[in-house]
């Protein structure tokens, strides 16, 4: 930790400040809920994006961009990529192979630079949120800015999460 700043964190804006991007870091805390998160970064939830890191092989990764209220439909993926196995890796394998804690993963400062997939139901133009390297901190920027400067595939690869019944 740097002049306050942890470490994951310092990471992840200097990235962002590499990519070109304008953004705004917003840092509000642990949330209870989706619409916490997204009213605390002055977005609509579906414009909190979740970065899921998914394992296609031994030490071969991506990332997924997920809006809020939706989730991977796997099927969809696995044809997208052209395999017949995806997994998640667990909470440990994960911050090893980016740096950072489930929850706060994000493709701006990994220590890799994987492909992104990001889902055709991003909303385009306006505003997005991303996680920035720690609980509560999150990069507001222009959606289509932001799928430009990680050279994400965009592809139709979510479902509507479940209502609880």
């Amino acid at each position: 930790m740097t002049g306050g700043e942890p470490e994951p964190e310092r990471r992840a804006r200097e990235a962002l400040e590499a990519s070109g991007a304008e953004f705004v870091i917003t840092r509000h805390g642990r949330v209870g809920s989706l619409a916490e998160a997204a009213a605390a970064r002055g977005v609509a939830p579906d414009r909190l994006l979740k970065t899921i890191v998914v394992r296609r092989a031994a030490d071969d990764y991506l990332f997924v961009l997920v809006p809020g209220g939706r989730t991977i439909s796997w099927p969809r993926l696995r044809a997208l990529l052209g395999v017949n196995r995806l997994s998640l890796p667990d909470a440990e394998v994960a911050r090893e192979v980016t740096g950072y804690e489930r929850g706060t993963i994000t493709p701006f400062g990994s220590w890799h630079r994987w492909p992104v997939v990001a889902d055709a139901s991003i909303p385009a133009g306006g505003t997005v949120s991303v996680g920035a390297g720690g609980h509560g901190v999150g990069a507001t920027l222009d959606a289509d800015v932001l799928l430009r400067v990680l050279d994400a595939r965009v592809a139709d690869v979510t479902d509507p999460e479940a209502s609880p019944a």
